[in-house]
């Protein structure tokens, strides 16, 4: 038996609903609202066949460029051998969602002003970099009253 190579092959699960997400899309889906320069993630949506990406698509991450009615403009970089290739694919609303991915760094930065103001006013320099988490303490255990137990198994016996 051939194998098929359409537009959807191998996207049984990667296309398929969620658990308990089937039947209609959400209002909350079509009141978002798309800027020029906003970050999304490209979801595909089984349920909604049109404006649907190419699979190779679906989990990537990129920039809108371009806002229409009912779809998005998205910019994307495809890894090509060793390089990367710049794609504009447009892209129906249903299949985009913004993007969680700087959030993260922008309460950082919120953060790390409120910090530099506090400094500033006290007149101390505060040290705002992220540092890796270092090893843990040392620590002493004591057996006071407890000392370790030797177990050893008991010998099977298949005649009692």
């Amino acid at each position: 038996m051939g194998h098929s190579h359409g537009l959807r092959s191998g996207t049984r699960y990667a296309f398929s609903r969620g658990f308990r997400k089937h039947g209609f899309i959400s209002v909350s889906t079509y009141l978002k609202q798309y800027r020029v320069g906003d970050i999304v993630d490209i979801k595909v949506n089984g349920a909604v066949q049109k404006g649907m990406p190419y699979k190779v698509y679906h989990g990537k991450t990129g920039v809108v460029y371009n806002v229409t009615k009912s779809s998005v403009g998205v910019i994307i970089y495809k890894r090509v051998g060793n390089r990367y290739i710049e794609k504009r694919i447009n892209v129906r609303i249903e299949h985009v969602s913004h993007s969680r991915s700087r959030e993260e760094f922008l309460t950082r930065v919120k953060e790390n002003a409120i910090k530099k103001r506090e400094a500033k006013a006290q007149g101390i320099h505060v040290h705002l970099k992220r540092q890796p988490v270092m090893p843990r303490d040392a620590r002493v255990v004591s057996t006071e009253g407890n000392f370790p137990e030797t177990i050893t198994p008991i010998p099977y016996d298949t005649h009692i």
